[in-house]
């Protein structure tokens, strides 16, 4: 499957595949949301190939969900931060997290905790419109290119 393709689908969940839709820009993500910036500390804690970590670095920062600014100059550094749209990206990440409990969840599984009351943060998908949890209901799809 050939992502660039992906970008023209008239399909929201199709052109965000595009960008964040393999294992490690997600986890790339993740990890911004946990504080991390800075190449070595991805690196760290991923385990991850330099050069696919440049790669995934250089997508996420062209699709405008993290941006790049350079911390030292002697010698030039740079660390990627959450854009709008990187931390808009948070609540997809929770409920990837939140399936995973369900469906994957043996074993010991790291805990996310709100910061403030200390209790565990459990995501649900709303429709905002109607109030109902996204699943509950039958959905119809419409598609631009055959109505």
């Amino acid at each position: 499957m050939d992502d660039r393709n992906l970008c023209d689908e008239p399909c929201p969940i199709a052109r965000s595949l595009s960008v964040a839709g393999d294992a490690w820009a997600l986890l790339i993500l993740r990890d911004a949301h946990a504080g991390l910036t800075r190449f070595d500390q991805f690196r760290k804690s991923l385990g991850i190939a330099p050069t696919m970590l440049t790669r995934r670095l250089a997508t996420l920062t062209e699709e405008g969900l993290l941006e790049k600014r350079r911390y030292s100059e002697r010698p030039p550094r740079e660390e990627y931060l959450l854009t709008a749209a990187g931390r808009d990206f948070l609540p997809v990440l929770f409920m990837i997290g939140a399936w995973g409990r369900q469906y994957r969840g043996d074993g010991k599984l790291v805990r996310f905790l709100d910061a403030e009351t200390g209790t565990e943060i459990r995501a649900v998908a709303v429709d905002e419109v109607t109030g109902a949890r996204i699943g509950t209901r039958p959905i119809r799809v419409v598609n631009p290119e055959k109505d």
